[in-house]
């Protein structure tokens, strides 16, 4: 797991796992006190229920098909879209083809360390 103090975490490849829920996992990239990189894998059918956090969050789509709802829009987005989620802002994705979202939080999800 990549430390506070570590100012470069080249091989990302080697970070661990975590299954989230059925269909999904994250991995912990980088992070400091005020940001976060986690990149979450997706399966088919997989879905980030719907929820909102105090944080503000930066979604890109390495890759697949998302349906992702931020507040009242919802829309299909493919590799190379992004989403923004102000603070306290609902929002979802479901997964329609299986792929990677490259999640940005400030400041960074402590929830998100064990």
């Amino acid at each position: 797991m990549p430390t506070l103090e570590a100012p470069f975490q080249l091989d990302n490849n080697r970070q661990p796992w975590t299954p989230v829920a059925d269909g999904l996992r994250r991995q912990i990239l980088a992070y400091g006190p005020d940001m976060m990189l986690v990149r979450v894998a997706f399966e088919q059918g997989g879905i980030g229920a719907r929820h909102q956090h105090v944080h503000t969050q930066i979604t890109y789509v390495e890759s697949g098909v998302f349906t992702a709802t931020v507040g009242d829009d919802t829309r299909v987005m493919r590799a190379g879209d992004v989403f923004y989620a102000a603070s306290n802002v609902w929002h979802s994705v479901e997964c329609l083809e299986a792929g990677t979202l490259l999640d940005t939080f400030s400041p960074m999800r402590e929830d998100f360390i064990e």
